[in-house]
């Protein structure tokens, strides 16, 4: 299990850096510049208290059922761009959006 994690992590980062390569694709519906919008509330050091109005309006239009199922294989995702995961996860809330029921 634990080698299908690394796995998995391993390619999610490597769409990630597609993503930002190209500017064109994007995950769970949020382009690498939507997710850029976000870090300042998420990071590991001196977060933002709320989330922009930008990230907000990101999440908005984002697929939050897919981001709960990239949630437990992003640790590199989130460790490159030092984002803390208890707090990206929180970010939807902040928003006033509700994370599917399976997502906890």
């Amino acid at each position: 299990m634990a080698k299908a994690q690394a796995v998995a992590a391993l390619l999610l980062a490597m769409v990630v850096a597609l993503a930002a390569m190209e500017g064109a694709h994007a995950i769970c519906g949020m382009a690498n510049e939507d997710f850029k919008l976000c870090q300042a509330a998420a990071s590991v050091n001196d977060p933002t208290d709320s989330p922009s109005a930008g990230c907000c309006a990101a999440l908005g239009k984002a697929d939050l059922g897919c981001i709960c199922r990239y949630r437990g294989v992003a640790g590199i995702w989130m460790r490159i761009y030092h984002i803390d995961p208890s707090r990206a996860m929180a970010l939807p809330g902040k928003c006033g959006l509700t994370m599917p029921s399976n997502c906890s």
